[in-house]
């Protein structure tokens, strides 16, 4: 009598090994093999190539849920193109109803509430900077939020009136406006038709309310990722999601004491965590490598988030304090032309690196920092292997990775056995064409814990 699975893959190529048939029980993979003799449903695989799940090591889920009901500002150059993207969207509107606009690129002066005011006058308007930092308030927002007393974030006139900008305020601003957190269950479907099957959220400000937001997320079925949760020390533990690293998010031009980080670190440790530092600029790496040594030194975990700027004379302290990098190659070809036009010549080379870190022995994970990056790992993963900007200019072309290692950002295992959860993603081309992708996604079948969460 046949075994009853509850799903066969026939005739699929596991990543680097030969054409087998896998059989998926109870969210594992039961038993792998050529013509398996097995009774249950069936998806018949070709011959095609099936990797691991695709892991998205640093997203923010919610603000990238938020970022797809909001106005995108990434395309627009004038006040003019800004203005009448805005006041569309108001129109649709009812009246006093917040209109949320992201992607903003700040370039020169940064607008106060009565630039604003010139972009949309008649509803409450809120816009984040692309770097997520900063947010733009006009006069009809601020009325909204009331007289005061207000906090730190909030930058204030000679006179003491906002300005209109408010920087990493995020915690105070939501609760101000208040409203209900946006469904991750589009977000979710988008990540899997990508193969992406585990997220790890990199939110600084993850605790208790987030960890119940998640929860209700994942019960719910809106959420279809494994999920990490990084965050504050008080992020609470969840049967419905792994506590990830103790973030720190600091930035250069208001660095806080290190011994004041470094207590935070400590702190992490007695909870058994590791650390995620932000570091996008050479400053707050050196700041980060400063408090992990007044903290007694850096443990396995530990992590470089961005690691935006780092040059070759620190590759070595990196690689013998054993500290994992998460990049973001995918802004090699978003921000690149930026980059070279904004930045010295002479520090290019230490934007963004890869090959140089794997050289050194240091293990290096890629995310996509959604919303300030696109959500897309093939466009990323396309992107570390041709170091290309978005005109096709070169920007580090000596850190350019082959197609497995580019690939091994992504991967969370790089094996398919028998036992392990069956988070799959079926390829419709085989693995040797993933270099000529031409932005097109691969995928054309994502399993996450034996079920199909996206098939095209």
């Amino acid at each position: 009598m046949k075994t009853i699975v509850d799903l066969i893959l026939r005739q699929v190529r596991p990543f680097g090994g030969k054409e087998t048939d896998i059989a998926i029980k109870d969210g594992r993979i039961a038993a792998m093999g050529p013509a398996l003799a097995v009774d249950g449903p069936e998806i018949a695989g070709g011959g095609r190539d099936i990797l691991p799940g695709l892991v998205d090591h640093h997203i923010h889920l919610f603000a990238t849920a938020a970022k797809a009901e909001s106005v995108d500002l990434s395309d627009a150059r004038s006040s003019t193109e800004i203005s009448e993207a805005l006041r569309a969207a108001a129109a649709r509107c009812a009246p006093y109803v917040w209109v949320r606009a992201t992607g903003f690129i700040e370039t020169g002066t940064l607008p106060d509430r009565a630039v604003l005011d010139g972009w949309l006058s008649d509803c409450p308007l809120r816009v984040q900077a692309r770097t997520g930092g900063l947010w733009l308030l006009n006069s009809m927002a601020l009325v909204m939020l009331g007289t005061g007393p207000w906090p730190e974030c909030v930058e204030r006139d000679a006179t003491g009136q906002p300005t209109g900008r408010i920087w990493r305020g995020d915690d105070w601003l939501r609760e101000a406006i208040g409203g209900t957190a946006p469904s991750l269950a589009l977000i979710s479907r988008d990540l899997a038709r990508f193969g992406i099957t585990e997220v790890t959220d990199a939110g600084a400000r993850n605790g208790p309310a987030e960890g119940a937001l998640f929860d209700t997320a994942i019960a719910r079925g809106d959420l279809l990722q494994k999920l990490t949760v990084m965050g504050r020390e008080d992020v609470p533990a969840s049967p419905h999601y792994r506590t990830g690293p103790l973030k720190l998010l600091y930035d250069e031009n208001a660095l806080p004491d290190v011994e004041a980080v470094a207590e935070r670190i400590r702190t992490a440790r007695h909870q058994g965590r590791s650390v995620a530092a932000h570091c996008v600029t050479l400053g707050e790496l050196l700041f980060f490598l400063a408090a992990l040594d007044a903290a007694g030194g850096a443990r396995a975990g530990d992590r470089i988030e961005h690691g935006s700027v780092i040059p070759q004379s620190l590759i070595p302290d990196i690689a013998a304090a054993g500290l994992t990098v998460v990049s973001q190659p995918g802004f090699v070809r978003t921000r690149g032309d930026r980059y070279r036009a904004t930045i010295q010549p002479d520090d290019l080379p230490d934007l963004y690196r890869l090959r140089s870190l794997l050289d050194a022995g240091i293990a290096l994970h890629a995310g996509s920092d959604a919303p300030y990056g696109d959500i897309d790992p093939w466009a990323a993963i396309d992107a570390a292997m041709r170091r290309t900007t978005a005109s096709c200019a070169s920007l580090g072309p000596d850190e350019a990775l082959s197609l497995t290692q580019a690939l091994s950002l992504y991967l969370g295992s790089d094996i398919i056995q028998s036992g392990m959860l069956a988070d799959l993603c079926l390829l419709d081309r085989p693995i040797e064409q993933l270099s000529q992708l031409d932005g097109q996604n691969p995928v054309a079948l994502t399993l996450i814990a034996g079920r199909p969460a996206y098939q095209a």
